[in-house]
């Protein structure tokens, strides 16, 4: 049996004297689509900073494709980190670059291709997210979901198996979220890819989530694992009915 994608164990957040989280863990498995959520404040984004590397937990340890990445030496830690992909919450583009020369950055930085097959890569991502026709557009002259979509083009530069989106249906119409979450079973179902999503949007948890973990600003941590579908039906926790159900807790 193959390790797991992601592992947490342990997890605790702290920030002077407040504690926002303590002892979480969770597995992700190879293939997951697996979903953060929880109420503003609860440290949603705070656990995926800790998940790709860019805060170190108060206490606790993240097993990353079966490395843990705090524990290792830098060259290791970076090694594993070149192995995922994230999106952040704005997209994060360049807004100088086109959006071929985004999704060839990676390729730029961490590979030493020809100019031809970086060429070639980002625009078979592009391809991929259904951008094969706006290579050339800087970020400010395309929709909110194209840049999301453009952001996931470039987390995909550098052939992850595993991809880390905060936020993805932020700011975005209905439809457009909806695509969007086709485009996640999509790249999961044809690529084989596992991800973590952060994400308060209930339709789309609904909609492409296998398992989610909920955090708790209140109980600064996990209140529920698993199946959204059975957490929204059968949960005995207000706070997780109030949720699933859109009802007052």
């Amino acid at each position: 049996m193959s390790a797991p994608a992601l592992r947490g164990t342990g997890l605790a957040q702290r920030f002077g004297s407040r504690t926002l989280y303590h002892d979480v863990t969770f597995e992700v498995a190879e293939g997951e689509v697996f979903v953060i959520l929880g109420g503003s404040g609860c440290g949603k984004t705070t656990l995926l900073r800790q998940c790709i590397g860019l805060l170190m937990p108060t206490a606790g340890s993240i097993a990353l494709l079966g490395d843990d990445i705090y524990a290792a030496a830098a060259p290791a830690r970076d090694a594993v980190l070149r192995r995922i992909g994230v999106m952040f919450q704005s997209g994060a583009l360049f807004g100088s670059m086109t959006l071929l020369e985004n999704v060839m950055l990676p390729l730029e930085v961490h590979t030493d291709l020809p100019p031809s097959a970086r060429d070639r890569i980002a625009r078979l991502k592009l391809g991929l997210v259904g951008l094969a026709d706006a290579a050339a557009l800087l970020p400010a002259e395309i929709s909110g979901g194209m840049v999301k979509r453009a952001a996931i083009a470039r987390a995909l530069a550098l052939d992850p198996p595993l991809l880390f989106l905060d936020e993805p249906s932020a700011g975005l119409d209905p439809v457009t979220s909806a695509g969007l979450d086709q485009l996640i079973l999509e790249l999961r179902r044809d690529l084989g890819l596992t991800f973590v999503v952060v994400t308060h949007e209930l339709a789309s948890i609904l909609a492409i989530a296998d398992r989610c973990l909920m955090l708790d600003r209140g109980a600064q941590g996990v209140i529920a694992i698993g199946d959204p579908k059975r957490l929204r039906d059968d949960s005995e926790d207000p706070k997780v009915r109030a949720f699933f159900r859109r009802e007052a807790a």
